[in-house]
C-alpha cells in the first residue's frame, strides 16, 4: 500500500496530472483499504502507532480523492470521498493531527451544498464548526459570504464572485452556483415584467446577448419573443383555466344527502 501512496503522491502533485492514472491508482488503493483493517477503535490509536500512520495516509488518498472526483466532475463519488473523509475530520480528530487540508476541503463540501440548492444541509453542516472558523478561516468566509448573498437574492454578488475563491479547485462548484443563480434571477425576472429586451435580460442575468449561454436558458424557460423582439413572460404568468366538475359534485351531494336522511 505504501507503494501505490507514493505512486499516487507523486501523480498528483505534478503541474498537470494525469486523470486517468490517478483513477486508476485510486481504484487499486481503494480495494487494498477494503482488504486491510485500515479503521479500528479509537481507544487503541495511542499503542499503535503503526495504524495511526495508515489513517494519515487514508486520510491523505481521499482528500486526493476528493480534488480528483471534482476535476473529472463525478459528483457523487466526491459526496461518497467527503462522507468518508468527515470520519477522519470528526471521528478521530482527537487521536490524529490536523490535516493541512482540512478547511479547503470543508469548504468545498459546503460550496457543494449551497451551489445544488440544499440550504438545509449546509446549515446542518456549519452546525458542527467552531464560531472561530466560521468569522476567520479563508476557506469558509467565502462560502459564507456566498450563502448571504443566495439568501439576501443578491445573485449579481455570485456572479461577480468566482475570480475571488481561495482555491482554483473551487471553480467547478462556483459554475454551478452561478447557474442556480441565473435560473433565480430569470424566475424573479418572470415573475417581475411582463416583458423585457434581450439586452435588459442579459444584463440582469450576466450574459451576452445573442450567446449560446443565453439562447439555451431561453429555450430551457420557455421564453418567447414579441413582434417587437422582447421577451414575452405574460404566458408563463397565465394559469390555466380548470372546469369545476358541476355535475358529479352535485349528484355526490344529493348522495351524501339522501344517506344522512336514511340514518336520521
Amino acid at each position: 500500500m505504501s507503494n501505490l501512496y507514493k505512486d499516487l503522491k507523486a501523480e498528483w502533485g505534478k503541474r498537470a496530472p494525469n486523470l486517468l492514472r490517478c483513477g486508476e491508482l485510486l481504484g487499486l488503493f481503494k480495494q487494498e483499504m477494503a482488504k486491510g483493517a485500515f479503521l479500528m477503535p479509537r481507544e487503541a490509536l495511542n499503542s499503535n502507532p503503526k495504524q495511526k500512520d495508515q489513517l494519515v495516509r487514508s486520510r491523505d488518498v481521499l482528500e486526493i480523492a476528493v480534488e480528483h472526483s471534482i476535476t473529472v466532475k463525478d459528483y457523487a463519488a466526491f459526496e461518497r470521498y467527503m462522507a468518508q473523509l468527515n470520519m477522519y475530520y470528526y471521528d478521530y480528530d482527537k487521536f490524529l493531527e490536523p490535516s493541512k487540508e482540512m478547511h479547503k476541503m470543508i469548504g468545498l463540501s459546503l460550496l457543494y451544498m449551497l451551489a445544488t440548492n440544499r440550504i438545509a444541509d449546509f446549515h446542518i453542516a456549519l452546525e458542527r464548526l467552531p464560531s472561530d472558523l466560521l468569522l476567520q478561516n479563508s476557506f469558509i468566509m467565502p462560502v459564507l459570504a456566498l450563502e448571504n448573498y443566495f439568501m439576501e437574492g443578491r445573485y449579481n454578488k455570485i456572479l461577480q464572485a468566482k475570480k475571488s475563491m481561495p482555491s482554483e479547485i473551487y471553480g467547478n462548484f462556483m459554475d454551478m452556483l452561478v447557474h442556480t443563480a441565473r435560473e433565480e434571477i430569470a424566475s424573479c425576472i418572470e415573475k417581475a415584467y411582463l416583458k423585457m429586451s434581450p439586452k435588459q435580460a442579459a444584463q440582469r442575468l450576466g450574459l451576452k446577448v445573442g450567446g449560446k449561454e443565453l439562447l439555451e436558458l431561453v429555450k430551457r424557460r420557455h421564453w418567447t419573443v414579441d413582434a417587437e423582439g422582447n421577451y414575452d413572460y405574460a404566458s408563463l404568468n397565465t394559469k390555466p383555466k380548470e372546469e369545476i366538475p358541476s355535475n358529479e359534485i352535485a349528484i355526490q351531494n344529493l348522495s351524501y344527502a339522501t344517506e344522512l336522511e336514511k340514518i336520521v
